[in-house]
């Protein structure tokens, strides 16, 4: 049976692996979702679009769903915390969410134009306030967010429920939420120049030419904020990592720097963010030689540089306090029983092999170029 600490660990890589999961292939129909508006110039256009993504995205949200069920199970002191912090972003979320399946199946069953170019914009709102929202989470998390354990363990908010969204839409976060916009928008450019034909594929090749150096920019923007603006925050003292998890028992500090600290411990760790740095420019470059198969790889690998860049440079902290930082929840002391990791561990050996093959098995059985041909050939069954 594995230790108490090393499945701390295991669960914090696997909580991130589902998180980049969702951003790579929900992402990319949210990127879709924004770019269909602009991209798709008439209503066949936008039908062609939508059915790019249309045969998958239901199964690509449950990797939001997964993840936020493992959060649930794996870390409950985050889980409780973070909804009452961002509660009202989540709910903005939800609603937004809510565009997307009544979009998806109903847009194209009435013929009026009002109604089709309506679902249009409620699926680019559908994408755009999650992919946004995302971002600015991220961003509120690496700064700390405002509440704190009382001697039960109960997590408080400091703020009111109408107002909580206001201080959440500071700079910083703002930046990190137009880094998720624009990253999840490069992923479903290049989909949409893999999967259509032209002229479609030439607008998404151009989108994805402006998006690439767009996030390089963003993203270092936000580097060298964290590196010389923002202080971070370090553990100074506390139970050993396998110790039965007490958030209280810690002391935590804030230092300038202390968020780049695993990358002088750890060098090979810049790896991370050399990926969030460069990736994008090469899926722009690839899509101005047409070449949006490897494309997609390479921004498939720009997410998870920048969002590993994220959970690394926080680690071991998964939800810092900013009003008091020794209630701070981190990957030791944030997490659910021995037991429970290793039942959760197990399950997860057996049955994500099966999800992925399942999954892989359906974008092989349905790949092809989306023409509107095709769609016209089947009008009934066609999104």
């Amino acid at each position: 049976m594995l230790d108490y600490e090393t499945l701390k660990f295991i669960w914090w890589v696997l909580v991130g692996t589902l998180l980049i999961g969702f951003a790579i292939t929900d992402g990319m129909d949210m990127g879709v979702g924004v770019l269909l508006p602009f991209l798709g110039k008439n209503d066949m256009d936008r039908r062609v679009i939508i059915n790019t993504v249309g045969p998958h995205w239901d199964g690509n949200q449950v990797w939001l769903i997964t993840a936020g069920g493992a959060i649930f199970a794996a870390w409950p002191a985050v889980y409780a915390a973070s909804f009452s912090g961002f509660y009202m972003a989540m709910l903005l979320v939800l609603f937004a969410l809510f565009f997307r399946p009544v979009g998806f199946d109903y847009r194209s069953k009435i013929e009026d134009p009002r109604w089709r170019n309506a679902w249009d914009w409620g699926l680019f709102v559908a994408g755009l306030v999650p992919a946004l929202i995302f971002g600015v989470a991220f961003g509120n998390l690496l700064q700390g967010v405002p509440f704190h354990l009382d001697d039960m363990l109960r997590p408080h908010y400091q703020g009111t429920l109408l107002f909580a969204l206001v201080p959440l839409l500071n700079p910083f976060a703002l930046v990190a939420g137009l880094i998720s916009l624009a990253m999840l928008a490069l992923h479903g450019a290049t989909w949409l120049q893999l999967r259509t034909e032209r002229p479609l594929s030439e607008r998404a090749r151009a989108a994805a030419l402006r998006l690439g150096p767009v996030i390089t920019l963003l993203f270092a923007l936000a580097g060298l904020w964290v590196a010389f603006g923002m202080d971070g925050y370090q553990i100074v003292s506390g139970p050993p990592h396998g110790a039965l998890p007490d958030p209280l028992a810690k002391e935590v500090v804030l230092r300038h720097g202390a968020w780049l600290a695993i990358y002088h411990q750890i060098p090979k760790a810049m790896a991370v963010p050399a990926l969030g740095l460069a990736m994008p420019l090469l899926t722009a470059l690839l899509a101005a030689v047409r070449l949006p198969g490897l494309g997609f790889i390479t921004s498939a690998l720009g997410m998870t540089g920048i969002i590993g860049t994220a959970g690394l440079s926080m680690f071991p902290f998964i939800m810092p306090s900013s009003t008091d930082p020794n209630s701070s929840l981190t990957v030791w002391d944030a997490t659910s029983s021995h037991l429970t990791l290793t039942v959760m561990f197990w399950a997860v050996v057996i049955f994500l092999p099966c999800v992925l093959t399942y999954t892989v098995w359906c974008y092989v059985r349905m790949w092809g170029k989306v023409t509107a041909q095709a769609i016209a050939a089947n009008s009934h069954t066609a999104y």
